[in-house]
């Protein structure tokens, strides 16, 4: 994890170690509550379809007296009682054991991760604006020596300038000096103060992050585990179409990897993130 010092470097700026940017590990939380609404709508969109199919197959067997299609309406029947019954309060009681609202809105468990990153991070983006402070100075400092510099220049090579004229600005090129080294060390002590918590800030970060990971791996496994029911559920045909087309289903839902997925989260929005610390 390098670091060049430049606070406002704007690849340093997305990163999860940056002030605020633990948002997008809560904001997954709330993500995860939604997502449990739209599975849930899902199955019961499937559901309404498989009981118009099964209706439709029970009028077309009653036409054409095919004792086979009615068999099937009754076990698309039987799909769209379990989809729309058990697979759907499966999902509803999981997310109420999962998720737990708070009377002023919101969910425990969202400001529960909000909370400990802010606190986690308080300390330390306390200590980056003093460092963004001092180099602000320092900068500044280094600024009006060198304007004092020019100034000095200038009047050296003027013969109209008395030597005293020159001494008072060889003066001021002095005072700026003094003050710019004086505001070199705040700036240097700023960043070392700031460096010195650095591990600490990453460790409590962490410590909060790895909380967060460990309620997604329960919702990813908890889906694949509901989507591999409802696989079961809806291959109901024995031929070798069907059998395809379902087993090619259930090779896509297998794939799911939640260490992969929780892996790809923490390189991309979370510890796993480059840095560029700030130092001088």
């Amino acid at each position: 994890m390098s670091s060049n010092g430049d606070l406002s470097d704007p690849g340093s700026s997305d990163s999860f170690w940056e002030p605020g940017n633990y948002k997008r590990t809560v904001k997954r939380i709330d993500d995860g509550h939604r997502l449990c609404n739209e599975v849930v709508s899902c199955f019961q969109e499937r559901a309404r379809i498989e009981r118009g199919y099964a209706a439709q197959l029970s009028d077309w067997a009653k036409k054409w007296r095919g004792t086979a299609a009615e068999r099937l309406s009754e076990l698309h029947l039987e799909l769209h009682g379990r989809l729309a019954g058990e697979d759907s309060e499966k999902v509803r009681v999981w997310q109420k054991d999962a998720f737990h609202k708070q009377m002023m809105g919101g969910f425990r468990e969202t400001r529960d991760a909000d909370d400990g990153f802010r606190k986690a991070q308080k300390p330390w983006v306390r200590r980056l604006k003093e460092v963004e402070s001092t180099k602000k100075s320092y900068h500044q400092t280094r600024k009006e020596e060198r304007t004092a510099v020019t100034r000095e220049t200038h009047a050296k090579a003027d013969p109209s300038k008395s030597q005293e004229e020159v001494r008072k600005f060889t003066s001021r090129v002095e005072r700026c000096s003094e003050e710019a080294e004086k505001a070199k060390q705040r700036y240097e002590k700023a960043l070392e103060e700031l460096n010195r918590c650095n591990p600490r800030y990453m460790e409590d970060m962490e410590q909060v992050f790895d909380m967060t990971q460990e309620a997604e791996r329960k919702r990813l496994r908890f889906f694949k585990e509901v989507l591999q029911d409802i696989h079961t559920h809806m291959d109901l045909s024995s031929k070798d179409g069907f059998q395809s087309l379902y087993r090619d289903l259930g090779q896509t839902i297998n794939t799911a990897n939640d260490v992969e997925d929780l892996r790809w989260w923490r390189n991309t929005h979370g510890p796993g993130m480059s840095m560029n610390w700030p130092q001088f």
